[in-house]
């Protein structure tokens, strides 16, 4: 029998938190009002339509909306903590989904923090650790059983994986046939946008960046690289890997900085940390001045009954 690495490590742990607080994030800094209202072709505030009404807030009437949207944000707050991750991952699956299906304008990272929530989920309903920062379990057994669950486990992970590429592909594919992303200028259109544009404090900053053709050129074409690079990673050594990791965080945390995008970020900081990062791996604190290790996965070998 096949003998498959621990999924549960907490490098999937990492991915777990930045999830909840990216949704934590949007249900607390945005108000009922802002979240809940009617929009193009919906009157009610709430969106109940069809699989929508699985959603929590559809259940709850809407004098009571603001102390929903608190209770999950302390919920979402105890996943992200790492408790229990087994008990934890259907509430922050239902909650997570109910922000995407429920609010009146979801965005991008509201849908991948939904995606990935789905596939996190069934990684950690077989996760048995009383925190997602701990140890890796000791593998016991070499029962079928736990094989299976290992192999099931795995297997989302490496989905949620395949996803990130994907979408990271995408990203990049889709702005090549606009003039504006060819010549090297959307940046200047982008930082200038009265919705997402710089903050005034940031802004003199940006401005003396984008009115220089270099400048402004850097901006629009460095990302491509950085998001076609991050659609490759799995074909990608580790090494190459992680320099995409600490690429792909400061990308987002300037998509943060500039537009105020920082749910977002946080869903893609998740989606970044199982992209990067081989499944199984597991971060280390240690003694010396280096602070911190990636053990890589074991491969445990198989049981004396499974030996042929």
């Amino acid at each position: 029998m096949r003998s498959f690495p621990s999924p549960w490590t907490n490098v999937y742990g990492l991915a777990r938190t930045l999830l909840a607080l990216a949704t934590s994030g949007t249900l607390l800094w945005s108000g009922s009002d802002t979240l809940f209202r009617p929009s193009a072709g919906r009157d009610d505030i709430v969106g109940c339509d069809g699989l929508r009404s699985v959603g929590l807030f559809c259940h709850v009437p809407e004098q009571r909306l603001d102390v929903a949207r608190l209770v999950c944000v302390a919920v979402l707050l105890v996943v992200a903590s790492g408790w229990r991750p087994r008990w934890t991952a259907l509430p922050h699956l239902w909650i997570t989904y109910s922000v995407w299906a429920n609010i009146a304008i979801p965005d991008g990272g509201d849908q991948i923090a939904c995606n990935l929530a789905v596939l996190l989920a069934l990684a950690a309903l077989g996760d048995p650790r009383r925190w997602h920062w701990d140890d890796p379990p000791e593998e016991r057994t070499g029962s079928v059983r736990s094989q299976v669950t290992a192999f099931a486990c795995c297997s989302a992970l490496f989905m949620a994986q395949l996803q990130m590429s994907f979408l990271y592909f995408q990203a990049c594919v889709a702005k090549l046939p606009h003039t504006e992303w060819a010549d090297g200028t959307a940046m200047w259109y982008w930082t200038n946008n009265l919705a997402f544009g710089a903050p005034g404090w940031l802004q003199p900053v940006v401005d003396l960046v984008v009115r220089q053709p270099l400048g402004v050129a850097a901006l629009t074409w460095v990302p491509l690289f950085i998001e076609l690079g991050l659609a490759l990673a799995l074909l990608l050594p580790r090494r190459y890997r992680l320099y995409l990791l600490v690429a792909g965080f400061v990308f987002h945390f300037s998509i943060a900085l500039m537009m105020g995008l920082w749910s977002f970020a946080f869903a893609m900081w998740a989606g970044l940390v199982l992209l990067c990062l081989p499944l199984g791996a597991h971060l280390r604190a240690g003694p010396g001045p280096r602070a911190q290790g990636l053990t890589q996965p074991e491969r445990r070998p198989a049981p004396a009954a499974a030996v042929r």
